[in-house]
């Protein structure tokens, strides 16, 4: 995998504006879009499995990356034109197809993953049946990308002529109709506790990272996480670990919901959490109360022990020991902990793609022209955190990150 080329494309997301149409109260972008769909995708999932169905996680996480990189090579083409060139111009939209997947080829050489991304484009055009194994999965993940598009039209229509968005209205409901059978997107719809949760995550996307400084693109906290659970799906691709179904999963949700408590104290930066020494360790503890006063009651009992699980200590790696939750070396992950009894999690690396996130919100800010105090210091000290020949989960981050900004 060419990494740092395929990052820096689906960093573009950042940039790539949604419903520039309409009057928009605040930034609509693709990677937040992205970011509130795998959000949805859990809720609705967790609901499925909850009734005894079977969700192919792996299956749902590549198709949001997928889908990710077919959004930044077609931006400029509508949904809607989309839409009806494939139903209008069949042939012409399988060579759109074909042009998309040669974008990618320059990024990416894991023949697999790039069989996966083929055949997922197929899958879209309809060229290529979904398995039936596969068919309740991409029910839900089709409904929680329904459904987070018409998130982003409620909160527009309270600025918009109805003229303007009737049309659109109509047809997500009658999208979101061919789904009603899914339990978790039925109480959605009804405003039930998995909304409640869903509008405080949804505070998450109007926190804007990097807040004492002018900076190109913003980014919100919502969009950050999403980036950095991308990240870490394609890290663990590149650590020499064959890594169980269990901990690949553990590791894209996990880097999802890192930023979880922030939904409720607000993005503290890195600097004021740091000002002393016992500091950090305080942050942690308040968020933590907060959390389970604010936050857990809005859960169901069968993920709200995965979530804590995943927010708890995020960027360590660690195991589940007969229920009691312990930390573990890369080393050990691989050779003793690697099976889904354990539910492992490379939290460190879930960290470096935190950091790498952070080091390119700087970078390529400075690189625009746009730049501070506070990005040019966030640039250096992230780079003196990780000098060359540092390993982090089998990955060089000192390479890495001195590739990445050059």
């Amino acid at each position: 995998m060419k990494f740092n080329k395929l990052i820096l494309k689906m960093f573009e997301a950042f940039s790539i504006e949604r419903w520039n149409d309409l009057i928009r109260p605040f930034d609509l972008v693709e990677m937040d879009k992205a970011a509130e769909k795998m959000v949805l995708a859990y809720i609705i999932g967790k609901y499925e499995e909850a009734a005894g169905n079977k969700i192919n996680w792996e299956w749902m996480v590549n198709a949001s990356l997928f889908d990710l990189f077919k959004k930044i090579a077609l931006c400029d083409i509508k949904a809607p034109v989309q839409d009806l060139i494939k139903a209008e111009y069949p042939d012409e939209f399988l060579r759109l197809n074909e042009w998309v997947l040669n974008q990618y080829k320059p990024y990416i050489d894991d023949k697999e993953f790039f069989s996966q991304f083929t055949i997922y484009i197929g899958q879209k055009a309809k060229s290529i049946p979904i398995s039936e194994d596969d068919y309740l999965t991409s029910r839900v993940y089709l409904a929680a990308h329904k459904y987070s598009t018409m998130r982003e039209l409620q909160m527009l229509k309270l600025v918009n002529e109805r003229v303007r968005y009737e049309k659109i209205e109509k047809e997500l409901n009658a999208s979101l109709a061919k789904f009603s059978g899914l339990r978790g997107l039925q109480l959605l719809l009804t405003k039930q506790r998995p909304f409640e949760f869903l509008l405080k995550i949804e505070q998450l996307r109007f926190q804007r990272r990097w807040n004492q400084t002018p900076r190109v693109p913003n980014t919100s906290v919502l969009g950050h996480c999403y980036f950095v659970a991308a990240i870490t799906a394609l890290l663990q691709k590149e650590c020499g670990a064959k890594m169980c179904k269990k901990r690949v999963y553990n590791n894209f949700f996990s880097a999802l919901f890192h930023d979880l408590p922030e939904a409720v104290t607000r993005d503290i930066i890195s600097p004021v959490k740091q000002a002393t020494d016992a500091l950090p360790q305080i942050v942690k503890r308040i968020e933590d109360e907060i959390v389970g006063r604010e936050l857990v009651p809005l859960m169901e009992d069968f993920y709200s022990a995965e979530l804590m699980y995943w927010t708890s200590d995020e960027f360590e790696n660690r195991v589940l020991v007969d229920g009691k939750k312990i930390a573990v070396t890369f080393e050990e992950l691989n050779q003793r902990y690697n099976s889904a009894g354990f539910s492992p999690v490379d939290g460190c690396l879930v960290r470096l793609a935190d950091h790498l996130s952070a080091l390119l919100e700087a970078d390529i800010s400075i690189k625009h022209g746009i730049t501070s105090e506070h990005l040019e210091s966030g640039r250096a000290n992230m780079l003196k955190s990780h000098p060359r020949g540092r390993v982090i989960n089998g990955i060089d981050s000192g390479a890495l990150f001195e590739e990445i900004t050059s």
